[in-house]
């Protein structure tokens, strides 16, 4: 379970921040009227925002060693 829980550390905690928020924007900005499909329910905000916080913690980052080796190579005379 230790091991899971370092491996995963910043999943785990990009999706608990994103349904902390997803809860805060269904309490204080929700829908009243009951039309709106994500933020009318509690629970349907909070998974929307947990979701949103897993993909922007596991969004991909940009990989300076597949640049262009010629690129590199001007830059460097």
């Amino acid at each position: 379970m230790n091991e899971f829980v370092k491996k995963y550390k910043w999943k785990i905690v990009g999706t608990a921040i994103g349904a902390v928020v997803g809860y805060a924007y269904y309490y204080y900005i929700g829908c009243t009227s009951g039309t709106c499909p994500i933020q009318s329910h509690w629970q349907s905000s909070t998974l929307y925002g947990a979701l949103l916080g897993y993909v922007f913690v596991n969004s991909p980052k940009k990989d300076k060693s597949n640049e262009n080796p010629q690129q590199v190579t001007e830059a460097k005379k």
